[in-house]
C-alpha cells in the first residue's frame, strides 16, 4: 500500500547553517587531516590580516601550535590588531554567514564562515569549548575580556559559559582550540608551508611560530608600510542579471528606477539612463518596487548592448612590484627575480581584476622533493595563499598552456624556479566555499597566461647572458693558459728576449671580450617585450606564439653572430 504525500513529510526539517556545515565540513575545506589544519591556519590569519590592516596596524600574528596526542593539538593564535568589542565575539566566532565583508570590495574573506567554521570543528573533533580574550579599545579606554564558550550548532549562536575582565596593555586577538583528527606536515600542502607562501604574498607582516617539535620560526617582515585600504564600489552594468537588479529594487529607498540604476550602478550617466528609457519604452521614473521580471529582463539586455567604460578600478589594490619582489627576496633569495602587474581587465563583462605575477630562479626558488629541486608555483587571490585543489585552477591550466620550451625551459618541472601569482578583484570567482582555485574564465586565463610569458622572456635573457658570460669567461681562461707559454717558446725560436705581453693580454681577454658581450646583451635586450605598466600600451599586449618564435630566432642569431672568430678575423 502506498503512503500519502502527507506521510512523506513527517521527517521534514529545516537546517541552520550551523547544522549544514555540521553535516557537510568538507565545503569548508576541511577535508584530510594535514587539509584540514592548513584550513585553520588560513582562516585565523587572513582574519587578523585583514582587522590589522583596517585598523591601520602593520599586522604582528604569534602562533603556537601544541600536539598533546596523536592527530590531536591545542592551537594559541594571537594577534595585534584592535580587537572585538565584547557583543560581538560570540557573534563573529559562532555564527555562521555573519561579518563584516559583505560588500563589492576587494577582501581576503567573502563569506563570513571563516572563524566560526573553526570553532564548529574544534567542538566536533573534541567537544571542547573556545577561549577567547579580547583587548579592544572603546570610548577612549582600553578594555578587555576572556569569554570561553561553545556553538548552538541548532539555533546558529554562541553558549557563554565563562566571562571575565581584564585591564590590557594594548590591543589584539587570542583564540585557543583544540583539533583532533588533525596532522601537522612540512609538505606543500601543511601549514608550516601555508604560513611561508603567506609571507610572499604579505611582506608587510610579521609571524612568529611555534611548531609541534619545539621549533621558533620568525618570519620577518620586508616592508615597513600598511597597505592602502581598498574603497567599496558599485557593480558594473554589464554585470548584473535580472534576479539582481529585482534584489536591488526591493531592497533600495529610492523612489524612482532612474534613482536607483545611477546610484547602485558604476558608469551610469544621464545619458545612459535616457538611452535606456527611449530603447525599452520602460518608463524609467516608476518605483523600483513595481519593477516587474520583463521589465528588468529588458533592462539588462538592453545594459548589455550599450557602451560602457571600463569597470572603476579604484577599489583594487595590487600588492605592488616593489612590494612582491621585497617578499619573494625575503623568503626566497633568489639569484634572478622579476615582477610585473598586468593593467586592470575584466570578466564576465564587468568584473574588474589584476593579475600579478613574479618569476624567482636559483637560491630558495623551487621545492626539493627528493633530493631534487622542482619548479613552484604560488597561486594567490586577493594576497591568500591558493594552497589546494591545484588542478582544477585557472592560474595553473594558464600556465600549462605554455610552451616553456620556447625560453629555453626545457624541464620546467627541474628547474629552481618559482613562479608567483596573484589575481586582485573584488569578485574573485572562486570555484568552491573552501577558496582555494579559480574559475577558469576565458579573460584570467588569457591575462596569467600573457603575464606569465612576460615574467619568463626576462629570466630567458637572464639565463642567456648568463651562459654568454661563461663561455666568455672559458675562451679567456684558455688565451691567459696558452699564449703566455707560445710566446714563450716563440721568443726562444727567433732566440729574442720575451716581449711583455700582460696588457696586450689582459685587453683581448677581458676589455675586448666585454666589449663582444654588450653587444650581445644590448641587442638581446632591444628583442624583449618591455614591463606592463598599469595605464600605459606595452608592447606585451601583442605577444603572441609567432612574436615569442620571432623574439628567440632573433636573440639567437645575435648569439650566433658575435663571435670570437668573428672579432679576431
Amino acid at each position: 500500500m502506498s503512503l500519502q504525500a502527507s506521510a512523506l513529510f513527517d521527517e521534514f526539517q529545516q537546517l541552520s547553517p550551523s547544522e549544514f556545515f555540521r553535516k557537510n565540513k568538507q565545503m569548508l575545506g576541511f577535508s584530510g587531516k594535514i587539509r584540514t589544519l592548513t584550513m585553520v591556519f588560513h582562516e585565523l590569519i587572513t582574519n587578523s590580516f585583514d582587522a590589522a590592516e583596517e585598523a591601520g596596524i602593520l599586522p604582528e600574528v604569534e602562533i603556537d601550535l601544541q600536539k598533546l596526542g596523536k592527530d590531536h593539538y591545542l592551537l594559541k593564535h594571537s594577534d595585534n590588531g584592535p580587537g572585538i568589542p565584547e557583543k560581538y565575539i560570540m557573534e563573529v566566532y559562532c555564527v555562521m554567514f555573519a561579518g563584516s565583508k559583505f560588500r563589492n570590495i576587494q577582501s581576503r574573506g567573502q563569506q563570513g564562515l571563516g572563524c566560526s567554521g573553526c570553532v564548529l570543528l574544534s567542538q566536533m573533533t573534541t567537544g571542547q569549548p573556545a577561549k577567547v580574550s579580547s583587548a579592544y579599545e572603546e570610548d577612549g579606554k582600553l578594555k578587555g575580556v576572556r569569554m570561553t564558550f561553545k556553538m548552538d550548532v541548532k539555533k546558529n549562536k554562541g553558549l557563554l559559559m565563562k566571562k571575565e575582565k581584564f585591564i590590557p596593555e594594548s590591543t589584539g586577538v587570542s583564540i585557543e582550540l583544540e583539533f583532533k583528527d588533525v596532522t601537522y606536515s612540512k609538505v606543500e600542502q601543511g601549514a608550516f608551508e601555508y604560513i611561508r607562501r603567506t609571507m610572499v604574498g604579505n611582506p608587510h607582516a610579521k609571524i612568529l611560530f611555534k611548531d609541534p617539535e619545539g621549533e621558533d620560526y620568525l618570519f620577518k617582515r620586508a616592508v615597513e608600510v600598511v597597505p592602502i585600504l581598498p574603497k567599496e564600489v558599485l557593480p558594473h552594468p554589464r554585470g548584473i542579471t535580472a534576479d539582481d537588479l529585482i534584489f536591488m529594487a526591493k531592497q533600495t529607498d529610492k523612489k524612482r528606477i532612474r534613482s536607483l540604476l545611477s546610484c547602485s550602478l558604476s558608469r551610469m550617466s544621464n545619458k545612459k539612463l535616457n538611452e535606456i528609457e527611449e530603447t525599452s519604452g520602460i518608463n524609467l521614473n516608476k518605483r523600483p518596487k513595481s519593477m516587474k521580471w520583463e521589465e528588468a529582463e529588458k533592462i539588462v539586455s538592453i545594459l548589455s548592448q550599450i557602451k560602457f567604460m571600463a569597470p572603476p578600478t579604484s577599489g583594487l589594490i595590487p600588492i605592488g612590484n616593489e612590494q612582491i619582489e621585497k617578499g619573494m627576496k625575503e623568503i626566497l633569495n633568489p639569484e634572478f627575480i622579476h615582477v610585473t602587474t598586468r593593467k586592470p581587465f575584466a570578466y564576465r563583462g564587468g568584473v574588474a581584476f589584476i593579475v600579478e605575477t613574479g618569476l624567482a630562479y636559483g637560491g630558495n626558488s623551487g621545492r626539493i622533493i627528493k633530493e631534487q629541486k622542482r619548479s613552484e608555483i604560488m597561486r594567490f587571490a586577493n594576497r591568500v595563499p591558493l594552497t589546494f585543489d591545484q588542478g582544477s585552477c585557472a592560474i595553473t591550466e594558464a600556465l600549462k598552456s605554455i610552451d616553456w620550451r620556447r625560453y629555453g625551459l626545457k624541464d620546467l618541472n627541474n628547474l629552481p624556479i618559482t613562479i608567483f601569482v596573484n589575481i586582485i578583484s573584488t569578485q574573485v570567482p572562486y570555484l568552491s566555499t573552501g577558496k582555494q582555485s579559480v574559475a577558469p574564465e576565458p579573460e584570467i586565463l588569457h591575462e596569467v597566461r600573457r603575464s606569465a610569458m612576460s615574467v619568463t622572456l626576462k629570466l630567458q635573457k637572464y639565463l642567456r647572458a648568463k651562459k654568454a658570460a661563461k663561455e666568455i669567461e672559458i675562451r679567456s681562461k684558455i688565451f691567459e693558459d696558452f699564449i703566455p707559454l707560445i710566446l714563450e717558446e716563440a721568443s726562444k725560436l727567433a732566440e729574442t728576449d720575451l716581449p711583455e705581453h700582460k696588457d696586450v693580454l689582459l685587453r683581448v681577454t677581458h676589455k675586448a671580450l666585454a666589449e663582444i658581450s654588450d653587444v650581445k646583451v644590448d641587442k638581446a635586450e632591444e628583442t624583449l617585450v618591455s614591463d606592463d605598466v598599469p595605464g600605459e600600451k606595452s608592447s606585451g599586449d601583442d605577444l603572441d606564439d609567432e612574436n615569442v618564435n620571432g623574439i628567440d630566432d632573433e636573440i639567437e642569431n645575435v648569439n650566433k653572430n658575435n663571435t670570437l672568430d668573428d672579432y679576431f678575423k
